[in-house]
């Protein structure tokens, strides 16, 4: 019994004296587990710094350039749906549908579709189609021979293939028809084998002689309003 009430009391004296603030061992024990808190907060502390120098700054440079390519008017590239064509029906700055007669029949048709007087009981597409083909073989299939006469040029336009003949056939005559006297130039044209002569006069040769069998079908900047009322079913075709 004596040893029992001992050993109590070596167990108890311990707790009194740390409840009291008497134990100097554990104080100290205290101070050192405080110090490790402190040591602890401070390698916390350079581990931020480290990953604030390392990891944080290319964010922020992000957000810099970002800031930048908003002041040089550029779009920012932080996402799919911010580059051209990337969403459906959004092409954004592409604008070649890839041939030059598609996209003309797709301009006059947009242009149709955007008109609320549009009389679709004499629009005619495909009119429009068949013109371009003539415009395709005159200006890429048909061989040109160029002669030199007084005042300015005789232009002979040929070809063996009877569809491209037909093609030439129908557009000289018919520029002549709409484009005699402008420049003051003075224009004929006549049927020929394979093809039709154009024949052009005017006060400075030389320009027409330059400009040649091709570049005077261009004066004018006729064919666009041609080419809609065309497809507006408002003329006969030809030219």
């Amino acid at each position: 019994m004596t040893r029992f009430l001992t050993i109590l009391a070596l167990v108890a004296l311990p707790a009194v004296s740390y409840a009291h603030g008497d134990g100097s061992a554990d104080g100290s024990a205290h101070d050192m587990m405080s110090g490790d808190h402190m040591m602890m907060d401070d390698a916390d502390m350079g581990d931020h710094e480290h990953m604030g120098n390392e990891e944080d700054m290319p964010a922020h440079d992000d957000h810099m350039m970002s800031d930048d390519a908003h002041a040089d008017g550029q779009m920012p590239m932080t996402s799919s749906a911010q580059m051209p064509g990337m969403q459906s029906g959004d092409t954004g700055a592409i604008t070649e549908p890839g041939q030059s007669a598609f996209a003309a029949i797709q301009e006059i048709v947009a242009y149709l579709l955007a008109d609320p007087d549009t009389d679709w009981n004499r629009v005619n597409i495909e009119g429009l189609r068949q013109h371009l083909i003539d415009m395709n073989n005159v200006t890429l299939r048909a061989k040109v021979k160029e002669s030199d006469i007084e005042g300015g040029a005789r232009f002979e336009a040929t070809s063996d293939d009877p569809e491209v003949t037909a093609s030439i056939r129908a557009m000289v005559p018919a520029h002549v028809a709409t484009m005699n006297g402008v420049e003051g130039w003075k224009m004929s044209a006549e049927e020929i084998p394979g093809g039709s002569a154009l024949t052009v006069t005017g006060a400075d040769p030389q320009k027409i002689r330059a400009l040649g069998f091709i570049g005077i079908l261009t004066v004018g900047a006729h064919h666009q309003p041609h080419h809609l009322a065309m497809a507006k079913g408002e003329m006969m075709m030809g030219h």
